[in-house]
């Protein structure tokens, strides 16, 4: 590390941005009445999601969690007082670092009850809608682009008939590498979606990516559609091919909750990852009753980084981790 590291890596202009970024966050959801809460950022928990990894500290002599989300007390507040929340609040992720991630980054995280994500996503649109026009982005209403409609044009199959051999083949066609290890089907399929199919999106718009299937829900309900196939209520969203905001009409069923967290754990053991401590304050809290609602995290780096065209989150943080 250079003697130069001292000094940020976002502009002054960036983080001028960032500021007003917050503040029109902060005034919209003072206006629709959503309250802004804090919740800690360390727990005697974690996340048991195979594809995240928590980063570990001591706390009293035992171990305890920097949060990937403030996902799971912000549930515990929802079941006691049942009203819409948010807050915007630094995150931390152990090997995430890159051109798009940094270890400590910042979530919008946002619930509102009494809707489903479809209904979210018409929030998030005037959200944005607001940000661009102060930004002076060309704003489009982003278009809702099904999950199986865009894997099956792109291997010319339906989704029930995809195979991880399919999708290799497709991969040597294309002339892409395809890891050596035995990938399960969801993985295989993520990585289909991120080598061919996400770079087909307009760069200058957005998009929201729905109806993944089942085993893809992760904490979201799952619903039969209308061709008879079980599909969870979540979103992604996008601005070209930059992940913005994922988001789900959030899962109620406590039973349904713990048959997960097992999968999870499960998942992790087969991939030699230690378990992770479930968060029993948030179990009991779906157990006491959870109010049906929708919630969606935002990163606010990520939806930085378009606002102020950088390439980099480096670009848009004051101080990455390779200068914390």
């Amino acid at each position: 590390m250079t003697s130069q590291h001292w000094q940020p890596s976002a502009s002054l202009a960036v983080l001028q941005q960032a500021a007003v970024l917050k503040r029109l966050i902060r005034g919209y959801m003072d206006k629709e009445g959503v309250l802004e809460v804090s919740t800690p950022l360390l727990s005697q928990a974690a996340t048991t999601d195979p594809q995240l990894y928590s980063l570990k500290v001591a706390r009293n002599g035992q171990t305890a969690y920097l949060h990937t989300s403030p996902e799971f007390p912000m549930k515990r507040l929802l079941a006691a007082y049942r009203r819409d929340i948010y807050q915007i609040v630094p995150v931390f992720r152990d090997a995430e670092q890159g051109r798009r991630h940094n270890m400590e980054f910042t979530l919008l995280e946002w619930y509102r009850v009494g809707m489903d994500h479809v209904q979210l996503m018409d929030s998030i649109d005037n959200l944005f809608q607001s940000i661009c026009e102060t930004f002076d982005i060309n704003w489009c209403k982003p278009l809702r682009k099904r999950y199986a409609d865009l894997i099956e044009n792109e291997l010319y199959c339906t989704l029930s008939d995809v195979t991880v051999p399919m999708i290799k083949a497709h991969f040597q066609v294309g002339e892409r590498s395809f890891p050596d290890s035995d990938l399960k089907l969801d993985a295989a399929l993520d990585l289909l979606f991120d080598t061919f199919i996400l770079p087909q999106f307009s760069q200058g718009a957005f998009s929201y990516i729905v109806d993944y299937p089942a085993s893809q829900a992760a904490l979201a309900r799952t619903v039969v559609d209308s061709n008879g196939t079980e599909v969870a209520q979540r979103f992604e969203l996008y601005y070209g091919s930059l992940e913005i905001g994922n988001g789900y009409h959030e899962l109620r069923d406590a039973s349904i909750l713990e048959q997960r967290i097992k999968q999870d754990q499960a998942v992790r053991e087969s991939q030699g990852l230690d378990p992770m401590p479930v968060d029993k304050l948030m179990l009991a809290a779906h157990q006491a009753g959870l109010p049906d609602c929708a919630g969606v995290a935002i990163g606010v780096e990520r939806l930085l980084m378009l606002l102020s065209n950088a390439s980099r989150i480096d670009d848009v943080v004051a101080f990455p981790t390779a200068r914390a």
